[in-house]
């Protein structure tokens, strides 16, 4: 079976593409499965300081390729079914095991961003588009609903509305749009080069830092005040007395660029 997943690592960025651009990308059963294998294989790289999704070809993602897919029900069926260690199945695991690497992930979109294509993105913590890329909550143009983690995600970038009438409606709007109402985080002509200029200045910065910052906002962007205080000092301690703050301490008394080490824990909870 042909394998449409591609990663490379150089100076500690990922590039994790999506390799179908004859079919703009769209995600067949086996490709959601190398999605998770992916995510979960880059989690265990200490080494690891940023991660850029994209697309090969014209398009990001196109969504699932219910041609491919639907001919195998009992596959579905199978990768359907949740992993209780981690609350989710395939289909949610291929977007959301992003979202549980301790380090930054930023999707770079172009052309198409549908349906599971879009949850991808959306499990993304930065993405970038193309102005005239074209997004979609697709799913409901086929009488169904989000179910690749983007119910979560959207809750957590726009309002219960706009979640609702993207869901609802189907719209396809731009990569331009996208942003204005919270979708994407910037606009770029060549959205790969600026993930990766993203992902570059990102490296510059603690990596333990940049976890702790990813374990901190995921685990309380709507929790209590009082809960988001106690983590703020649970993740602070190890970070003031770790070698890494000591590191970024003493190269800035020098004013030069601190020299990391990998990072010191492993996943984001």
């Amino acid at each position: 079976m042909p394998r449409y997943i591609t990663t490379t690592i150089q100076d500690g960025i990922a590039h994790v593409r999506l390799a179908r651009p004859d079919k703009l990308n769209a995600l067949t059963l086996e490709m959601l499965d190398d999605l998770a294998a992916a995510a979960h294989g880059l989690a265990a790289d200490r080494r690891l300081r940023a991660v850029v999704i994209s697309g090969e070809g014209d398009s990001f993602c196109a969504g699932l390729d219910f041609g491919s897919a639907m001919k195998k029900p009992s596959a579905i069926a199978r990768r359907f079914v949740p992993r209780p260690w981690r609350g989710t199945n395939t289909f949610q695991e291929a977007a959301w095991g992003f979202r549980r690497l301790p380090v930054p992930v930023i999707a770079a979109v172009s052309g198409h961003c549908l349906g599971g294509g879009l949850q991808i993105a959306l499990a993304a913590d930065f993405r970038i588009t193309h102005p005239a890329a074209t997004w979609s909550v697709l799913e409901g143009r086929w009488g169904i609903i989000p179910d690749m983690s983007g119910v979560q995600a959207l809750s957590e970038l726009v309002g219960i509305d706009v979640a609702k009438r993207l869901t609802m409606t189907a719209d396809k709007i731009s990569g331009e749009r996208a942003q204005q109402i919270g979708l994407a985080t910037e606009v770029a002509d060549d959205p790969v080069a600026a993930a990766f200029d993203l992902a570059d200045q990102l490296s510059m910065r603690s990596p333990d830092a940049l976890a702790a910052t990813k374990r901190l906002f995921d685990g309380t962007w709507n929790r209590s005040a009082r809960h988001t205080f106690a983590r703020e000092r649970w993740e602070q301690l190890p970070l003031l007395f770790g070698p890494n703050a000591a590191r970024a301490r003493a190269a800035n008394a020098r004013k030069q660029q601190p020299e990391f080490l990998p990072r010191q824990r492993r996943l984001v909870p």
